[in-house]
């Protein structure tokens, strides 16, 4: 396809780069954007345009080049603007160059625009000239959308202004209001993009795509550029800065802990860079714009974008099989047993403590259901007497007046709730409900008796529907979709009309509340009051649990929205780490899962959530959802130490939840804090491998 053409006649300054979109989205349809770049008297502007002739992009009017050349009152200041002035189509690119002329000399900027898969690519050169070093420099990447609203998309950080973390005091927020910035480090987003939806009659969607890398001639150290977006009077800025952070109306900040007894801001002051004479910045960045069929759909065209870019890959990552037998030696570590119950401990023995908890951070019943597909691959049939054992256990568990007491503590030998305060844990009794109904179901081929099993199953589903079917069930926030897949489950082994009742109520009430993202999926883990993984999980895994029995279409489409919400918190590269634990083993970051926008550290619930995006693969007849499934799961089999344990909470960026840890956040990231290893981190990838199992996928 001939791109560029090299015409000089007027009618033809205005040149067209047609992008061809590649779009995974069920409200989605492939869309074409198109870059104008225009003569206006000697300089050159640009426009990125949909299909339709409506305006995504364009230059800001202060101009295309944007560069600060002092810090003060913690930010940038004394700033300088430019345009191209000279236009050169070479090969499959549009450069544009020109100069910001500064007292000591001319900084030299060009552009190379070009198409690349379906997005504008461009690379940003920027040349110091002077016979002096300039000093105290920033630099800004930024492109215009002539709107302003609260739907900003940042992947791992800010979901169209994260209206329920706002909430809690302890997450970034945007409102879209004149004078705010939201820009953080590189490192932070799993995904580096940032998108924004607009319009009501005809929605439009546009992001900036960014190539992160640590900024040269930093002042401070381990200096990335940031990402993120500004307000001015005429719009919205999707920005790059060559190193300062800003959030909830502070400068020079970074989010460095979970805001609950410490504050979530540090200071990250003077944030600049020098030049050198001759020095050459280079930045390399992606641009689109789309028209949007339904609100809250925007995200998902640059998510898969992003994944199309950095294309991760599964090789040098551990090996599926080692990780299946190395956690399958582990978990037998966590068994414990006498006359009065058998099971496996939350925590390890050098705690001293011991608990049988159910869902959550304890998934006891979680060996129940994968021992009956991953017992051959170790060649050990006495882990199906223990999926058994276990699991008559677990169906003792009583119920109060809050639904199944989830905690047994072994010490009173009695079943009750969490330690850590009365709370009825309505997530962990979704949780325990599937892992058991998984059971049951998979009794049918091994040959273990579920009778207790299904018994526990209807107590509990006969609890939780009636309660869901009742006119006042008003849940908080998404974490009650974990009951639609157990229920769905319920009903087909248990044939209870009012099961399949309950999990379509719940599906409609949670469909309703977030396909438009005015509130986004949120909830879903138990220390974090605010938009997460976990709580978009709990839908995607129950709309796809509804596709399943009923084979509705719009069931589908709901499955893939949750599903496109839960794989923007997992990387798609690897960001480079300092010294430290995480560098020490090489460790890559592709394929983990950042938790929520409140806790931004990095952890292995991918492995749980992976079957499941590649089933969702399969009905979509979509490969790159089912690679990303198949990284998901081996890339959490790195940190499995000689035990076969792991830690929960590897610090890819500058955060942490180590209450112990110093004010300096520079000793924060490629960190690994593994003193918390509750037995979830285990039980997670023996159920994800059972379903791999199920399914017959090959690593």
């Amino acid at each position: 396809m001939e791109v560029f053409k090299l015409k000089k006649s007027p009618q033809l300054r205005s040149l067209m780069l047609v992008v061809l979109l590649t779009v995974a989205g069920p409200f989605l349809m492939a869309r074409n954007s198109q870059l104008k770049v225009n003569k206006a008297g000697s300089k050159y502007v640009l426009e990125l345009i949909d299909e339709d002739g409506n305006v995504g992009l364009q230059v800001s009017s202060k101009g295309l080049w944007s560069v600060a050349t002092a810090w003060g009152d913690e930010w940038a200041q004394n700033w300088h603007y430019g345009y191209p002035v000279k236009r050169e189509d070479v090969n499959d690119y549009i450069i544009l160059s020109g100069k910001i002329t500064l007292q000591d000399g001319d900084l030299l900027v060009r552009d190379a625009y070009k198409q690349e898969a379906g997005r504008v690519k461009c690379t940003r050169r920027y040349q110091w000239t002077g016979k002096v070093p300039l000093d105290s420099v920033t630099l800004a990447i930024q492109y215009l959308i002539p709107e302003k609203n609260r739907r900003l998309f940042m992947p791992g950080i800010m979901y169209y202004g994260n209206p329920s973390g706002a909430k809690s005091g302890r997450t970034p927020v945007w409102e879209g209001k004149n004078g705010e910035l939201a820009l953080f480090e590189e490192h932070r987003f799993p995904m580096p993009l940032v998108s924004m939806e607009w319009g009501e009659k005809q929605m439009q969607g546009a992001a900036l795509h960014s190539i992160p890398s640590v900024v040269a001639g930093a002042n401070k150290a381990d200096q990335w550029w940031s990402l993120g977006a500004e307000v001015r009077d005429e719009g919205t800025l999707l920005s790059l800065y060559s190193g300062p952070c800003a959030f909830n109306g502070h400068k020079s900040v970074i989010k460095t802990h979970q805001g609950k007894k410490r504050s979530m801001f540090s200071a990250y002051n003077n944030a600049f860079l020098r030049m050198a004479p001759g020095d050459i910045i280079e930045k390399t960045f992606f641009l689109e714009t789309y028209t949007v069929d339904k609100p809250g759909s925007s995200f998902q065209t640059p998510l898969y974008s992003s994944i199309d870019i950095f294309n991760p890959a599964i090789e040098g990552l551990p090996a599926y099989k080692d990780i299946v037998e190395q956690k399958i030696n582990y978990a037998e570590s966590r068994w414990i047993d006498d006359e009065h119950y058998a099971g496996y401990n939350q925590f390890s023995k050098e705690t001293g403590k011991e608990y049988i908890v159910l869902g959550w951070v304890g998934q006891a019943a979680a060996p129940g259901y994968a021992y009956q597909h991953l017992y051959r691959r170790v060649n050990n049939d006495a882990l199906l007497a223990k999926a058994q054992k276990s699991l008559d256990f677990v169906s003792s568990a009583t119920l109060g007046e809050q639904g199944l007491n989830t905690w047994y503590h072994v010490d009173k030998k009695e079943w009750g709730q969490r330690i850590w305060g009365a709370n009825p844990e309505l997530l962990s009794q979704g949780q325990v409900m599937f892992n058991v109904a998984q059971a049951i179901k998979s009794s049918e081929t091994t040959g273990l008796n579920p009778e207790k099993w299904k018994h526990f199953l209807a107590k509990s589903s006969d609890y939780h529907s009636q309660r869901i079917l009742m006119d006042n069930w008003n849940p908080k926030s998404t974490d009650e979709a974990f009951f639609i897949a157990p229920l769905c489950l319920a009903y087909e082994i248990l044939n209870d009309s009012q099961y399949k009742k309950a999990a379509l109520k719940a599906a409609h009430h949670y469909a309703q509340r977030h396909l438009s993202m005015n509130e986004v999926y949120w909830g879903g883990t138990l220390d974090a009051v605010c938009e997460d993984k976990e709580g978009a999980f709990a839908a995607f895994q129950g709309f796809l649990s509804l596709f399943e029995l009923t084979k509705e279409e719009q069931y589908l489409q709901w499955a893939k929205h949750a599903c496109d919400v839960v794989i923007s918190y997992t990387y798609v590269w690897d960001v480079d780490l300092p010294a430290g634990r995480l560098r020490d083993h090489h460790f890559k970051t592709r394929g983990w899962t950042s938790v929520s926008v409140q806790n931004m550290h990095i952890d292995v619930f991918g492995v749980l959530i992976a079957p499941f995006v590649y089933k969702l693969g399969n009905y979509l007849d979509d490969e790159r959802l089912k690679h990303l499934s198949k990284l998901m799961y081996v890339s959490c089999g790195q940190l499995i130490d000689p035990y076969g344990s792991q830690g929960e909470q590897p610090q890819q960026t500058n955060y942490t939840q180590d209450g112990g840890a110093p004010d300096d956040y520079l000793s924060y990231r490629g960190n690994y804090v593994e003193d918390w290893t509750v037995f979830w981190i285990t039980a997670h990838f023996l159920t994800g491998a059972a379903m791999f199992e199920e399914m017959g996928v090959k690593f």
